[in-house]
């Protein structure tokens, strides 16, 4: 695994010790930060099922700001630790080992709001799905700020045997755009 553009462009860094995580593959992580732009550029992002920190080291390497990222697997976060000691990011991240919905919770006794939430847990789970319902129930700017933007990793099939209904059913939060690569599909979502 690489870092593909940024400071830290083509730094090589810790893959996952286990099967259960699947890291971003490098052109669909190219193409979502070109899809995210300007946005990256000193954000506060969070990526809750962290894996290994691809995509929160990534952020950092373009310029974001800071970086939370979680992970309830205990292997998931000694990959994330040693890739932040390996890029010296140490003072731009915060790694949390929670279930999701705890370091929500977390994340609003805190009061930190951030630009960009990465959402990739394993396919065949509905997580994400869970937490796009539990930020939509809250108010813009407690989890994720007035102008921010979700991104939601998932596949095809995971898509296709479910209802099609519950990726946009949703309160306050819409899918504004939806992109394919191969079996990945990527899902944007912000405040209504």
């Amino acid at each position: 695994m690489r870092i593909i553009a940024g400071n830290l462009k083509a730094k090589r860094i810790n893959g996952p010790k286990t099967e259960k995580t699947r890291p971003t593959l490098d052109r669909v992580k190219e193409s979502l930060f070109s899809i995210l732009g300007s946005k990256i550029k000193e954000a506060y992002v969070l990526d809750l099922f962290s894996g290994t920190g691809n995509l929160g080291i990534e952020s950092i390497s373009r310029g974001a700001k800071f970086a939370w990222l979680n992970d309830k697997e205990i292997s998931s976060i000694s990959t994330i630790i040693s890739n932040i000691k390996l890029t010296k990011l140490e003072d731009y991240v915060k790694i949390t080992k929670k279930d999701y919905t705890k370091c929500l919770v977390q994340i609003q006794n805190e009061k930190i709001c951030f630009d960009v939430i990465f959402l990739d847990p394993p396919y065949e789970s509905k997580l994400a799905i869970d937490t796009l319902k539990y930020i939509s129930s809250t108010n813009p700017g407690e989890i994720l700020r007035e102008d921010g933007v979700i991104v939601y990793e998932t596949d095809k099939n995971f898509i296709k045997s479910n209802n099609c209904s519950i990726f946009d059913n949703f309160e306050n939060l819409e899918c504004f755009d939806k992109r394919n690569y191969g079996n990945v599909v990527l899902m944007l979502y912000k405040w209504r």
